[in-house]
């Protein structure tokens, strides 16, 4: 098989990419070649809505089956891509069909990282990345009356606030003293724990496993650091994906941050070889020029478009805010920027009103918002953000003042 543009990885960057090449007018031969059976679908309502049964799979397909006809484009399924030649320009399927391509955009994401402990490898053990395994775990919910999750991130709080809302007893087991501890301040931490612990979520912090308790084969329950055992029908694992780059890698690709290195075109240092989405490690001005990877349906989508603008002759930089979002309960949070590295948090609101942000400031300028129902001031601070904006202290905190005023036009 011969392709202009071959894709690795079906999910949110990849069928971006497919559908920018197509909006730019490329004209060549694109298949998206993706491991999973499904056509592109929509990933962030996995954790919520269809864990929920709420939400029905066809109503997550980025695409009808036909579109992507349509669109003449290649949808190739259940071809994940185990290894890659450069020089030939040819690309080696699991079932070991080869591609030849004339470009590459690597767009394969990552796998659920597997618990480091004794049991950690049971077939039983959930996570939730695709269709199949939110499928596993609603056929398992029947006979769950004990669940325990371990990994107190979005992932896992998500999944927690649906299925405690089931009914179900829950247990959330966190490594850290805080829950969120990677992506977000104290304040914002605290907030969601005592919202799970009102809602009956029982939340277990610094939770050390030494153990997943095994019965006929299958989970029944984790003995925590100390001797204390868990009882479970149902175990969720959310610590983080590890980049799928392992082909990339072993065809001499630069890797950094567990992923793959890219310029702010989203090359490689492989020819005619790009990246895009959770694998890919770039240097980002919003991280201060760092090189960091981002693993957001945003990223996914920004970094595939820049992937194929530069494919399609349209060349521009990846230059874009980041943002993020998460919804348990009735509260929807929303992210602008990037944290890390902030010297004051400023709390603009109050937390027992259920709506309320957190802005984060670095040397003065405000670099990141967590707004928990609070759109007004994540659509303005996105904007502060984007500006690198300077702004006062006093107005920062008082929520009926607006966090972004844009400048008097000249004449």
């Amino acid at each position: 098989m011969n392709i202009d543009v071959l894709i690795a990885g079906a999910g949110h960057a990849g069928a971006q990419a497919a559908l920018m090449l197509r909006k730019l007018g490329y004209a060549g031969a694109v298949a998206l070649a993706g491991a999973e059976a499904d056509p592109p679908y929509e990933r962030p309502p996995l954790s919520k809505a269809y864990l929920a049964g709420e939400e029905p799979f066809e109503r997550m397909m980025m695409r009808p089956k036909e579109a992507w006809a349509e669109l003449n484009i290649d949808l190739l399924p259940g071809r994940k891509i185990v290894s890659v030649d450069p020089a030939a320009h040819e690309a080696r399927c699991e079932d070991g069909e080869r591609i030849t391509y004339g470009k590459m955009i690597w767009a394969a994401g990552g796998t659920p990282r597997q618990l480091p402990a004794p049991g950690g490898d049971f077939a039983g053990i959930h996570v939730i990345r695709t269709r199949a395994d939110v499928d596993a775990i609603r056929a398992g919910l029947d006979s769950a009356g004990n669940i325990v999750i371990i990994g107190g991130g979005y992932i896992g709080l998500e999944a927690a606030s649906v299925l405690v809302g089931m009914g179900k007893r829950v247990v959330v087991l966190e490594a850290q003293e805080r829950l969120l501890a990677r992506v977000a301040g104290p304040a914002l931490s605290a907030f969601y724990e005592k919202e799970h612990r009102r809602r009956g979520v029982d939340i277990r912090l610094g939770a050390k496993i030494e153990a997943i308790i095994e019965k006929g084969g299958r989970p029944a329950g984790v003995r925590l650091a100390g001797g204390a055992d868990l009882p479970a029908d149902l175990v969720i694992v959310g610590i983080g994906i590890a980049p799928e780059v392992e082909p990339l890698i072993a065809a001499g690709a630069e890797e950094a941050l567990g992923g793959v290195k890219v310029d702010q075109f989203c090359r490689t240092s492989l020819p005619d070889i790009y990246a895009a989405g959770d694998c890919a490690a770039h240097a980002n001005r919003y991280a201060g020029g760092a090189v960091i990877r981002l693993e957001s349906v945003q990223n996914a989508h920004d970094q595939a478009a820049v992937a194929a603008a530069s494919i399609a002759g349209a060349a521009k930089p990846y230059d874009a805010v980041p943002w993020f979002w998460s919804d348990q309960y009735d509260l929807k949070l929303q992210t602008a920027g990037l944290s890390s590295g902030y010297d004051r948090a400023v709390l603009r609101g109050d937390p027992d009103s259920r709506s309320f942000s957190v802005v984060y400031l670095k040397d003065g300028r405000v670099i990141a918002l967590d707004c928990v129902n609070a759109t007004r001031d994540y659509a303005q601070g996105r904007r502060l953000v984007a500006a690198g904006g300077a702004c006062d202290h006093e107005t920062i905190a008082d929520p009926g003042a607006p966090l972004f005023k844009p400048a008097a036009r000249k004449g």
